[in-house]
């Protein structure tokens, strides 16, 4: 068995060499080029591997492949883990000693830091969004007390929380990188103050905490509702932030006026700064999240179809928290695809089935499929299918939309009124009337209707 670093080294380039010889140039390039054994732990062999999509498909697809390799170049019975690179810089950060500085930091807020992941760069903007990104980024950007405290509001799961870490991120990396900034959530003040009052912190200690502060980022201030001594420390701490000139931001699921259970002194104080609005996303947006979050993951964006992204958009723009999870279930269910297959409505019709539930998903994804290829086949948004637009192109292709659904799916006109806007039934009929109608005698549409309905069952 292997031993040395020149031994383990030695080993796996023999691997890979087997490797190569027994998988696909692409596999090989995207999951083992540049992997290499870290440390060997008994029989077992550390792998690095290039990233965290490798690190879950290569046991996952390629496990047995490597034992296989190993047995031929050695009798030892091996076991095999992979890690990544970031997970061994976070290991190396575990077991550095600890100053007593950071000890004492730790003493409160345990669980509260700021993510390097959630920057500016992969914040994605659109029209529902840009006016606290835009606020977001001022107060990055520039010093003073100028809209101080900013109150952003959302409905849960629509990138409040990326943001507030966006702005410690930016500060630090490009105005004050010595700068002292807090993020907490709501959740953990509440938890460290019930600790005072069982008397196992000390609540001067606590105020301490934020003498030397110079930027607080508080999340989830609607939890300090009707919980009146935690709101008193909170509300010192605030005003004594604000006093000494210091920024802070908020979030909260609701506007300052509506934050019931929460004393007026605050309330307040949170509307003598700037009050911003997150909305609802619009699809085309969603869409533009989803691909961000594809290429976050190492995955091609090329590898999904489009109708899928539009699908999964459409399905959950209300929450980006559950459009992530959706898909997050997708790409989980296609890790024992080929390399060359694309995800397709119909591996999608099984993944996100598996966590919405039933033949219902699937026969919603039937009609949104219908939308996303008439959409692509106009040149189209499937946004715009649906919406309300009254240029002629765009009308053409919402009535043959209708159609094609009322054909192939049997949908009801009220259903189908409802997905194209809210319209009412007679609107529906008059549309499918029109359509049979021109069919009659328009070669043209004729044409169109083949070609969409032999892209509609692919």
């Amino acid at each position: 068995m292997v031993t040395t670093v020149t031994e383990m080294t030695k080993l796996w380039a023999n691997v890979l060499k087997l490797i190569k010889e027994r998988t696909d140039a692409h596999s090989y390039d995207t999951f083992f080029a540049n992997s290499y054994i870290y440390d060997r732990q008994g029989n077992k062999l550390i792998v690095v591997v290039h990233d965290q999509v490798s690190k879950v498909v290569v046991p996952s697809k390629y496990y047995d492949l490597i034992i296989g390799c190993l047995n031929d170049i050695q009798d030892d019975d091996y076991e095999l883990e992979f890690i990544t690179e970031s997970d061994l810089e976070q290991k190396r950060k575990e077991d550095s000693p600890k100053v007593v500085t950071e000890k004492k930091k730790s003493d409160y807020f345990e669980n509260s830091s700021i993510n390097p992941e959630l920057k500016f760069s992969n914040f994605v903007v659109g029209e529902f969004n840009k006016d606290a990104h835009k606020a977001a980024l001022y107060v990055a950007k520039n010093g003073g007390t100028l809209f101080n405290p900013l109150f952003i509001y959302s409905n849960s799961g629509l990138g409040k929380t990326h943001l507030l870490h966006a702005i410690g991120n930016d500060i630090k990396e490009n105005r004050l990188p010595d700068a002292k900034i807090i993020y907490i959530n709501a959740y953990d003040f509440v938890e460290e103050f019930i600790k005072i009052m069982k008397a196992e912190k000390d609540s001067r200690a606590l105020k301490n905490v934020f003498k030397d502060v110079d930027i607080l980022l508080f999340d989830d201030v609607q939890f300090l509702a009707e919980k009146v001594k935690t709101e008193e420390m909170f509300f010192y701490i605030y005003q004594d932030l604000i006093n000494r000139g210091k920024r802070v931001i908020i979030t909260s699921d609701r506007q300052p006026n509506e934050l019931k259970g929460l004393e007026d002194r605050l309330v307040t104080r949170f509307t003598q700064g700037l009050t911003v609005k997150i909305g609802d996303p619009d699809i085309d947006t969603c869409v533009e999240i989803l691909k961000q979050k594809i290429s976050d993951s190492g995955l091609k964006v090329e590898k999904f179809d489009a109708n899928v992204l539009y699908f999964l958009a459409e399905k959950f723009s209300r929450n980006v928290r559950e459009l992530e999870g959706a898909l997050n279930a997708l790409t989980f269910s296609c890790l024992n695809l080929l390399d060359e297959e694309k995800i397709t409505m119909d591996v999608a019709i099984k993944a996100v089935s598996s966590i919405r539930g039933g033949n219902q998903i699937a026969t919603q994804l039937s009609e949104q499929k219908i939308v996303n290829v008439v959409a692509d086949y106009y040149n189209l948004t499937p946004s715009q299918i649906t919406g309300k637009d009254r240029i002629g192109q765009i009308v053409l292709a919402r009535h043959i939309a209708m159609y094609l659904i009322r054909k192939h799916l049997d949908v009801p006109l009220k259903k189908i009124g409802e997905m194209f806007g809210g319209k009412d039934h007679t609107t529906v009929m008059n549309a499918l009337t029109k359509v049979d109608k021109e069919l009659k005698t328009n070669k043209q549409l004729q044409d169109a209707i083949a070609d969409l309905e032999r892209k509609i069952v692919e």
